[in-house]
């Protein structure tokens, strides 16, 4: 997959419009939890700035529904930007509203203008043909650089698209990094290749797990999703989460990685709770001695000591999604160990996004881990192998 480049293309001087990813955790007090997104735009944003550019950047943050709500203002964003450009960024009151189009018609080479949320416009989210021309028209050339949100057809990533030719768009180099990373990781992976998989449901990650099939060696099953596959095996999970009408689909999927000759991996043993509860209690139990009443979540130090042995040999790693109930300390140990294993491991590490990304970084590991997306969403349809809807219209032609 070979997208127009930010390289490739004459930026020089020009004034560019770059979209973003700046939806980062922000506590009550306006203090960022975690800048690696803005961190990510860093690379493309400089690029630009040496080539004189004038530079107007926009992004979403937080689910504001098209109305203007000062708690998902972008204005600690533009303070972290500050820090880590050392550069005035220029804020703006609105998107595209008096202020922004003054301050865009006013911006010169060097100079650095944030809009403010694009969600604060109910036509961003509707790909709104009026919005994606008022946004375009500020600007000469269009660059994505949104990993995280280019599976969206929204105005400000795919409808924007439209009002630039081919030698006036491109993606940056956080966008390109994402998609050659995961075409690669699915094309022509070192081997031998294992997708770790968790997270609560089979629903989320069915077609992703359909599409890996052929592509991998070993795949590991974790999270609340495992329960749904022990259930069509037979065993009692008690009232662990269970997507029932999911059940036959999940023998298929099993006997699909027989078919492939695919080595298919579920828990042994789980940390078993009375309810859904930090102050609940639990025990450890073997899959086949679940308490009738009780829910798994967590695998158990068994699974734990078994998905290290079928990791030892790989040469691959994909992780995308958690072994258990991560954010409840009682029932983050599995996917804990399992982290530290991977991040340790010598082999070629990828971490999709979203939780797993958030585990990693809760316990101090991104460091060690190969390659961590920024986007969680975004990455579950890569590995679903589909084209993203603000990739498309940057593909190069032939």
């Amino acid at each position: 997959m070979q997208l127009l480049s930010i390289k490739d293309c004459d930026i020089k001087n020009k004034k560019v419009f770059i979209r973003c990813d700046f939806n980062v955790p922000i506590d009550d007090y306006g203090n960022i939890n975690d800048d690696r997104r803005i961190r990510s735009a860093i690379a493309t944003i400089q690029f630009c700035l040496d080539q004189g550019c004038a530079i107007i950047l926009a992004s979403h943050f937080g689910r504001p529904k098209g109305e203007v709500d000062p708690k998902y203002s972008l204005a600690p964003i533009a303070r972290r930007l500050n820090q880590l450009l050392r550069v005035d960024v220029k804020m703006a009151e609105d998107v595209v509203g008096t202020s922004a189009m003054s301050l865009a018609k006013a911006l010169k080479s060097g100079e650095i203008l944030l809009l403010e949320n694009l969600r604060f416009e109910k036509g961003e989210t509707k790909n709104d043909p009026a919005l994606s021309a008022s946004l375009a028209s500020m600007a000469e050339v269009y660059i994505n650089d949104a990993f995280g949100v280019s599976h969206r057809a929204h105005s400000s990533v795919e409808g924007i698209t439209a009002h630039f030719d081919d030698a006036h768009k491109a993606a940056g180099f956080l966008l390109q990094k994402e998609i050659q990373f995961f075409s690669t990781l699915l094309e022509r992976p070192v081997r031998p290749f294992a997708a770790i998989v968790g997270g609560s449901k089979v629903s989320g990650k069915l077609e992703a797990l359909i599409n890996l099939l052929p592509r991998v060696d070993k795949v590991l099953i974790g999270g609340g999703m495992a329960f749904t596959f022990l259930k069509a095996l037979g065993y009692n999970v008690g009232n662990s989460l269970v997507e029932d009408d999911l059940l036959e689909e999940a023998l298929n999927i099993m006997a699909e990685a027989k078919r492939l000759g695919v080595k298919f991996y579920l828990p042994v043993d789980v940390v078993a709770a009375e309810k859904f509860a930090p102050d609940a209690a639990s025990r450890l139990c073997t899959v086949q001695e679940i308490p009738s009443g009780w829910m798994g979540l967590d695998i158990g130090p068994a699974t734990v000591r078994l998905y290290r042995q079928v990791l030892n040999d790989v040469q691959t790693i994909l992780w995308n999604g958690p072994m258990g109930v991560y954010e409840m300390d009682r029932f983050a140990r599995g996917s804990n160990k399992i982290a530290h294993f991977v991040a340790d491991s010598y082999a070629t590490t990828v971490v999709g996004g979203g939780d797993t990304a958030d585990l990693v970084q809760r316990i101090g590991l991104d460091e060690e881990i190969s390659f961590i997306s920024t986007g969680g969403g975004a990455s579950l349809e890569l590995l679903e192998g589909k084209i993203l809807p603000g990739v498309k219209p940057l593909l190069k032609k032939g």
